[in-house]
């Protein structure tokens, strides 16, 4: 079921939730920052696309955005991207050269309504300033988050995700090591990479990242943070670097699990 509410005054969340069998659950969010020219911040997954248009006209009418900033090119960012442009003639998507690219594979962008903002790039919007920001971790080479100026929120993409237990509206609700661990395990998994990566290097990555000193964090795959949780999120994240290598199941757990669900299913 996709829901929205309110992170701040002018940003709403259209957020759906993802059961990952063995893992956990997964918040799957887009953003709507409201203002002269509003901004759409991704747009659901494919396969929940008709869903997410409804929940998101109980928020805004489509035909009002201005901007969709398209932080990546993954099936669970891009999924109503054909009726928004449709909906909305005046709708501008931001991206990358690498982003417009990779859509044209399967769903080609008008290349007239795209603007290209690259990491430490800027556009205005309206009343806003937005800076592209390059997340620390992510899963696909055209990840683009972005700062914005008016509300002072740092929109991080995958970065700083977790699977939990659960998935509440904001992540101070969340135990201090439930999310220690599920954002742990989340960047083993979208960011494999980082078991890699000069430790001296990614620190430095880092620093910059708490320099931003946001006002809230936004995160695609994460309940909205304060601010003042920003420092908690890249310590954790730094921790990664060293946590076990994501091995997933193997054909034995899947037996298993497929067993489980045919039992659940019979009758007693």
């Amino acid at each position: 079921m996709i829901t929205s509410f309110s992170a701040s005054p002018g940003i709403d969340v259209i957020s759906s939730t993802v059961e990952i069998p063995m893992l956990g659950s997964l918040a799957v969010n887009a953003f709507v920052l409201h203002g002269p020219e509003p901004v759409l911040v991704d747009t659901g997954i494919v396969a929940e696309r008709e869903e997410f248009l409804a929940v998101l006209r109980t928020v805004i009418d489509p035909a009002d955005l201005r901007w969709l900033w398209l932080t990546h090119t993954d099936p669970d960012h891009i999924g109503a991207i054909p009726d928004l442009l449709d909906a909305s003639p005046q709708l501008r998507v931001i991206t990358t050269f690498l982003g417009v690219g990779i859509l044209n594979l399967f769903a080609p962008l008008p290349i007239d309504r795209v603007n290209f903002v690259n990491p430490g790039e800027s556009i205005t919007v309206g009343d806003r300033t937005l800076t592209a920001v390059k997340p620390p971790a992510f899963d696909n080479p055209s990840t683009t988050g972005f700062f914005d100026d008016r509300s002072r929120g740092l929109f991080s993409s995958d970065c700083f995700g977790a699977l939990l237990s659960a998935v509440p509206e904001s992540a101070v609700e969340l135990d201090a090591e439930e999310l220690r661990a599920g954002q742990t395990f989340w960047a083993t998994i979208d960011a494999p990479w980082l078991h890699t990566v000069d430790t001296a290097d990614f620190d430095r990555v880092l620093d910059g990242i708490r320099r931003i000193e946001p006002d809230m964090v936004l995160s695609s795959h994460l309940p909205p943070a304060p601010g003042r949780m920003l420092g908690q999120l890249v310590d954790t994240l730094a921790e990664a670097k060293a946590a076990p290598p994501f091995v997933g199941p193997d054909q034995a757990a899947l037996d298993q699990l497929l067993a489980q669900m045919a039992a659940a299913g019979s009758p007693a």
